[in-house]
């Protein structure tokens, strides 16, 4: 069953199992240590509901704020204003055990494997980590565990990677050790932060069908955070394209990668590479200039300096609205007015 279909035979019914309103991130700068200069947007202004076993991807360019949505999901920065709601609690109301026990509840696989994992540690202490932290106290059942998530994520036999430094393993084995540290405790929600960025072009498409296939068999539910429009087709049902703190274009996959609306989508997929060496000198229509610091962003739509279709008076005037040129497709811009 394909992405889509598995998406409309969820329950329409069912509440998501992740709701993010109106969320603002914001890093305080001072000099000297108690001089305010302002403070780093990375968040400002998110909304998105993510559905129980969806697996959903966030792109944009480095600095557009996607890997600080993540590890506000993730609990470890705290929201300066809006509400995360996880299984319909508020992520901004958990302290103490609570707050753990939602931990448990997300997993989180790093950008950098090798920088992920403690040097000093082998495998299966790595592995048991977690366990111990939860309160998993009998070593049978920890070895249980551990042995069956190496298994699933195909470092098989497992007692050939127990006894394994970081150092000894291949970028490869390092991510599937990230992964299986990410499952362990067996989370409702996974969140890939540029999963495959730092590995080998021949290592990638096989850690992106392990978390594929292991999303699909769990029912996860899945949000990858990449800059490559390229990959998202065949791993994700939805794609929320950020900029600038924030989002700019959903829609599902297809319709987003075959219609894109907003300037900004339409200009990451015209620098996607070609694979047509005919191609390879032609010069490709992109914006010129680079985002915007996140300490002084433009006022009214973020990404109009640099929009092609900039109309002056409205688009550095006033905040475009989310727009709904194609149904179930949204575009912050001016453009669908």
């Amino acid at each position: 069953m394909s992405n889509r279909e598995m998406a409309e035979t969820r329950s329409a019914g069912e509440s998501p199992l992740l709701a993010v309103e109106g969320l603002h991130t914001w890093f305080e700068l001072r000099q000297w240590g108690f001089l305010r200069v302002g403070s780093v947007r990375a968040v400002d202004g998110v909304d998105f509901a993510l559905e129980r076993g969806e697996a959903v991807a966030f792109v944009g360019e480095s600095g557009c704020g996607k890997s600080s949505l993540a590890r506000t999901l993730l609990g470890l920065h705290r929201p300066t204003r809006g509400e995360v709601r996880f299984g319909g609690r508020s992520l901004g109301a958990l302290k103490g055990r609570e707050l753990k026990a939602y931990r448990a509840e997300v997993g989180y696989v790093q950008q950098d494997p090798y920088g992920a994992l403690p040097p000093f540690l082998d495998v299966g202490r790595i592995l048991a980590e977690p366990l111990i932290i939860h309160g998993v106290k009998a070593r049978a059942e920890r070895e249980r565990r551990i042995r069956a998530a190496l298994e699933e994520v195909r470092l098989s036999p497992a007692e050939e990677y127990l006894s394994k430094f970081p150092h000894m393993l291949s970028g490869g084995q390092q991510q599937r050790v990230v992964i299986a540290r990410a499952l362990i405790l067996a989370p409702s929600l996974v969140i890939a932060d540029e999963p495959v960025s730092m590995l080998d072009a021949s290592v990638r498409v096989e850690i992106l069908e392990l978390l594929w296939r292991i999303q699909q068999e769990r029912e996860l539910t899945l949000a990858f955070i990449t800059h490559d429009l390229s990959t998202v087709r065949h791993y994700a049902e939805r794609i929320f394209v950020m900029y600038a703190g924030r989002v700019v274009e959903s829609a599902s996959v297809d319709d987003l990668l075959d219609h894109p609306q907003h300037p900004y989508t339409q200009a990451l997929l015209a620098a996607l590479a070609d694979p047509d060496a005919a191609n390879a000198t032609r010069l490709r229509e992109v914006p010129a200039g680079e985002p915007p610091s996140l300490l002084h962003p433009p006022a009214a739509c973020r990404f109009h300096p640099r929009c092609p279709h900039f109309m002056a008076g409205l688009c550095d005037r006033d905040d475009p609205p989310d727009f709904e040129p194609r149904h179930g497709h949204r575009s912050a811009c001016w453009l669908h007015r």
